[in-house]
């Protein structure tokens, strides 16, 4: 028994998997790098890549065209995450065929990696956007079981009456689906002024979610800006376009929020 066992080791490949490795370094989830694979995108030593081939780390590797020299992986093993806080009119996409401004450009450089973004804003919508280098993190708390709070500011402009409250608590459905706030929290409440605003709570981030409950309440949102993800608030003191580094033990707190307990 021991003898297969040795023997077993011994021929099980060198190094890490394509996917596995290029997940980490940020260039999309493993499901995505298996299409890029497929599709002839992914090549080795100038050779086009094979589904769970391994690299045992001083291959060339190129991703559409892009060299990645992993022998320069323990760079950027360290997982980073930073916080950015998004201006409107920015868009979430790393290139615009008008030249409009998008995210990326705002952000720090990262070497032989990429920035990977955690969920995503409309160009209307402003605040806080996170952005990490560990594809697999980044993954974790976008997937939906992994119900991460997000919570927004959100002026709103319209009659807010307790039975439309009562609704949105609720839940609402909604052309893909029931969605709810898990909580809402009125902000200097007036009962004569036409804008309020209201602080909201939900644990998923569909497209244009937060917008499409209260249109389903007939008020229309006016001002919207995102506060909070998972455990990270976004400082008050960080500016529009800006970014700050979150802290070992801040990144710990988001890890936690998709470990399983």
């Amino acid at each position: 028994m021991k003898n297969q066992q040795a023997k077993g080791r011994r021929n099980k490949p060198a190094g890490e998997r394509i996917q596995k490795k290029l997940a980490h370094l940020g260039f999309g989830s493993r499901r995505e790098i298996e299409r890029l694979i497929e599709a002839g995108l992914v090549k080795v030593n100038n050779q086009p890549a094979t589904l769970g081939q391994h690299l045992i780390g001083n291959e060339l590797v190129q991703v559409k065209g892009r060299k990645v020299v992993l022998s320069n992986m323990r760079r950027e093993k360290k997982t980073r995450v930073i916080a950015y806080h998004k201006p409107l009119g920015v868009l979430c996409t790393r290139k615009d065929e008008r030249n409009r401004p998008t995210v990326f450009k705002d952000l720090p450089p990262l070497k032989n990696a990429r920035w990977v973004m955690i969920g995503r804003l409309d160009a209307n919508t402003s605040g806080l956007l996170l952005f990490t280098n560990n594809g697999k993190l980044a993954n974790e708390l976008m997937h939906p079981s992994g119900e991460i709070e997000r919570e927004y500011l959100v002026r709103v402009f319209g009659t807010v009456s307790e039975e439309k409250l009562q609704r949105l608590a609720n839940g609402i459905e909604l052309e893909d689906g029931m969605a709810r706030f898990d909580n809402i929290i009125a902000i200097h409440p007036d009962d004569e002024a036409m804008n309020n605003h209201f602080k909201v709570t939900l644990h998923e981030g569909r497209n244009r979610e937060v917008r499409r409950l209260w249109e389903a309440v007939d008020c229309q949102v006016s001002r919207l800006k995102r506060v909070r993800y998972g455990s990270y608030e976004i400082p008050k003191t960080l500016k529009q376009g800006k970014t700050v580094e979150l802290t070992t033990g801040e990144i710990k707190q988001l890890s936690k929020l998709v470990q399983p307990h």
